[in-house]
């Protein structure tokens, strides 16, 4: 198979990423994430129906009562329902547990109020907080295990395309305004583990044409092995992104996030994997004495 020469592209898709990274960072500094009850508190309202309602109705007749912003999705069964609505100023949420039952009570499908809770912003604070940590947390063991797999460059490339994925995936969230709660955070952290396999990937490639390739020059280990890797690469991304349009399309709005978050993840993420991660290790100048140790030859001195 004739090597593609992808990282000619280099300066350019470099700065592409430095602009995206900047312009993610100025949105998320002015316009900050639209931040779900999860994050911001409000209450939580669980409902159960005599049969199995129309979850696009139910939020029709919700938003024609004032809880447009409500959020509607399944909880255990198709009869049961729960519904997150953002914090109302001085108003009791077990008045806005009512009027929920009110709007959506009728004589052929009776509803029945099984809770309705407020959840505090102090949680949300606390999730905001653990999460962030949790983040930290996973770039830094993958920089540890990088490092003992690898070599100390391979795990500064990854960790900066990881930082790549989460920066623009994020930023795309707070430029569009879009819903940040739990599932997207989880998305992120999911992007985090598809982005690094598919790094590992090429990194595990790269390793062994150093190996057998000795003699050539490093741009051209780093095409060989990204060419190598490409057909795995364009198949396993295609097929997630398959399955996660379907999610998009047919998961409805309670799911939107999270598809969308992954959905954007993925294509970054293979994208970072070629350009990011390959080319941070090109500029951190690896050569095959860093993944080959050189053999200390023993000399004799005539000594016994």
């Amino acid at each position: 198979m004739k090597t593609i020469k992808f990282l000619s592209a280099r300066k350019s898709t470099t700065i592409m990423s430095i602009i995206l990274i900047v312009v993610s960072a100025f949105s998320l500094m002015t316009k900050g994430l639209n931040l779900g009850i999860d994050f911001t508190g409000g209450i939580q309202i669980e409902i159960s129906f005599e049969t199995a309602p129309n979850i696009e109705n139910v939020r029709s007749n919700l938003a024609s009562g004032g809880y447009d912003d409500a959020i509607v999705q399944n909880s255990g069964s198709s009869q049961d329902l729960m519904v997150r609505i953002p914090p109302r100023n001085g108003v009791d949420n077990k008045k806005i547990g009512e009027d929920v039952i009110g709007m959506l009570q009728t004589s052929e499908n009776s509803v029945t109020l099984k809770s309705s809770e407020y959840i505090s912003a102090q949680v949300g604070e606390e999730l905001t907080e653990q999460g962030g940590l949790a983040m930290i947390f996973a770039l830094i063991m993958i920089m540890i295990y990088i490092v003992f797999r690898f070599q100390w460059k391979f795990s500064i490339g990854a960790v900066l395309a990881l930082i790549h994925d989460v920066m623009i995936t994020l930023g795309i969230f707070s430029f569009f305004q879009l819903t940040f709660d739990l599932s997207v955070l989880a998305a992120i952290l999911a992007v985090v583990g598809y982005s690094l396999n598919d790094t590992i990937v090429i990194f595990d490639r790269i390793r062994e044409n150093f190996r057998s390739m000795r003699t050539a020059q490093t741009l051209d280990i780093l095409n060989s092995a990204i060419t190598q890797t490409i057909k795995r690469t364009i198949i396993t991304s295609s097929t997630t992104l398959l399955v996660l349009l379907s999610l998009y399309v047919f998961g409805g709005s309670s799911l939107e996030g999270f598809s969308i978050a992954l959905i954007v993840g993925v294509l970054i993420g293979t994208y970072s994997s070629i350009f990011v991660a390959s080319t941070s290790i090109f500029y951190l100048d690896i050569s095959t004495t860093d993944l080959i140790p050189v053999k200390r030859e023993e000399v004799d001195d005539g000594m016994p």
